[in-house]
């Protein structure tokens, strides 16, 4: 096997889309908060223009053809900054026993022992499609099922994660595939632990190796491998990475100014294990290495304390909250409020794919802050947004998404306020009812790079993503 077959067609987002108007009822607008009647004009897979109150002042720039109405609330598009696509195989297979977090990393281990790259393929793209079916524009994938399930390479090295590429491509996402240095089998207080059973496939062997892979994808001055895909890297975490492996990968992230994402502090025992073996707490280790930066997104952060926020909010980094795993998993309730106070960019990601819903992942974010402090009202509905948003796809190395206004990518997501879930409110409560009620269920439509990819709550380039997800599952758990 040595890679899924390309497929062609006009599924990839770029800079072929035709020129776009729409008049959303409301808009979620930077800086301008809730507008009416907003005109939001596009060419190719940016906006151009975009004029509130458009039905009573319009636009100089109006065409004459009419624009698509927007019914509902129009958002920018979500990015997910935390993926493990193949994880989706897991949901509910692993909630027939109660289990630890290590059981469930045992079963994970089994579905990734399994995948090859047109399996892979399969996989990825109607989980993808599910995720533009909540509203997501954008993934930043996790990837490290780098190899053949012995650890040999396959004949091309990165074929699994060119499979990646082609499933965001084909089911109409932009994707920042976040390469994972991945080196070990784990640590505990006696020390580093080897790679055994399916974990040796996700190893290059050390870090330069892992380096000279990662430039074999061929990203450009950039970043980019496509136009809509991205360049990024992790370090999987300190369990996985000995500290003399980490500075190859900080050091190819900085050539080109892409993104470099770690799992961090998710577990106690982590912590516990890094203390022991390192003296240091993870954050600690990783600020020692210069891992921490503006550039970083530390996923989880579940357990650190006071001197660890300084750390992290000195650095600047993001600061991924993926609620519905951790709740999943019984990590435990992230420190949200110390994580903003401290300086940390918050993002929300779907890890696991537990849940693939932005709206659960907001709340949730909100939600555990209530439960860890037993008080309402820390995050804001924009600010979760915000979170959802913008910011998340700065995290991914795509600045210039997550806003409706000029020169933005043209990324669309309009929300259902009629549902049983959503209707009653006010409509100058638009974002706390769609923030504190809806579900990926109530989104109609979504527009990624200028083109519609979702429609009256159908998928127009995988129409029956149930089925997708059905098929790939069972060929991958037989």
């Amino acid at each position: 096997m040595t890679g899924p077959t390309r497929l062609p067609g006009p599924s990839a987002p770029g800079p072929s889309a035709p020129a776009r108007r729409w008049l959303a009822d409301l808009a979620w607008l930077p800086g301008q908060g809730l507008r009416r009647d907003v005109l939001i004009e596009a060419a190719d897979d940016h906006f151009t223009t975009v004029t509130p109150a458009a039905s009573a002042t319009p636009s100089a720039s109006v065409a004459p053809s009419t624009p698509e109405r927007l019914r509902g609330l129009t958002l920018p598009g979500f990015a997910n900054a935390h993926s493990h696509a193949f994880h989706r195989a897991l949901r509910a297979t692993t909630q027939g026993d109660r289990g630890t977090f290590w059981t469930w990393r045992d079963r994970m281990y089994e579905v990734a022992a399994r995948l090859d790259p047109d399996s892979y393929l399969q996989l990825a793209r109607a989980v993808y499609a599910e995720m533009a079916l909540a509203g997501m524009s954008c993934v930043g994938e996790f990837h490290y099922l780098h190899h053949q399930p012995d650890g040999r390479p396959y004949q091309d090295p990165n074929a699994m994660g060119h499979a990646l590429v082609q499933a965001a491509a084909e089911a109409g996402l932009r994707i920042t595939l976040l390469d994972t240095c991945y080196l070990t089998g784990g640590l505990d207080k006696s020390g580093v632990l080897p790679m055994s059973g399916a974990q040796v496939r996700f190893s290059d062997g050390d870090a330069s190796r892992w380096a000279a892979r990662a430039e074999a994808l061929a990203p450009d001055s950039r970043g980019l491998l496509a136009p809509h895909a991205r360049a990024g890297a992790a370090i999987h975490s300190v369990r996985a990475v000995p500290p003399e492996h980490m500075h190859p990968v900080v050091a190819w992230t900085a050539k080109r100014g892409i993104p470099l994402h770690v799992h961090m502090s998710e577990q106690r025992a982590e912590n516990d294990a890094s203390q022991a073996i390192y003296g240091v707490s993870p954050t600690r280790l990783l600020h020692d290495e210069d891992v921490l930066g503006p550039r970083t997104t530390v996923v989880h952060a579940t357990h650190v304390n006071s001197a660890d926020l300084a750390l992290l909010g000195r650095a600047e980094v993001f600061a991924c909250l993926c609620p519905t795993t951790e709740r999943d998993l019984g990590d435990g309730l992230a420190p949200v409020r110390p994580l903003a106070a401290a300086g940390c960019r918050l993002t929300l990601g779907s890890d696991s794919q537990a849940v693939v819903d932005m709206f659960e992942e907001a709340r949730g974010t909100e939600y555990a802050e209530r439960l860890a402090r037993r008080a309402r009202g820390h995050l804001t509905a924009e600010t979760l947004l915000r979170a959802a948003t913008s910011t998340g796809h700065v995290s991914l190395g795509w600045p210039d998404a997550g806003e409706i206004t000029p020169g933005a990518w043209a990324d669309l997501v309009t929300v259902s306020l009629d549902s049983v879930r959503t209707a009653g409110a006010d409509d100058e409560l638009a974002l706390e009812t769609a923030v504190f009620a809806a579900t990926a269920a109530d989104v109609r439509s979504v527009v990624i790079s200028g083109r519609d990819v979702v429609r009256d709550g159908v998928h127009l380039l995988v129409p029956d993503v149930p089925a997708e997800l059905s098929r790939s599952i069972r060929a991958v758990l037989g």
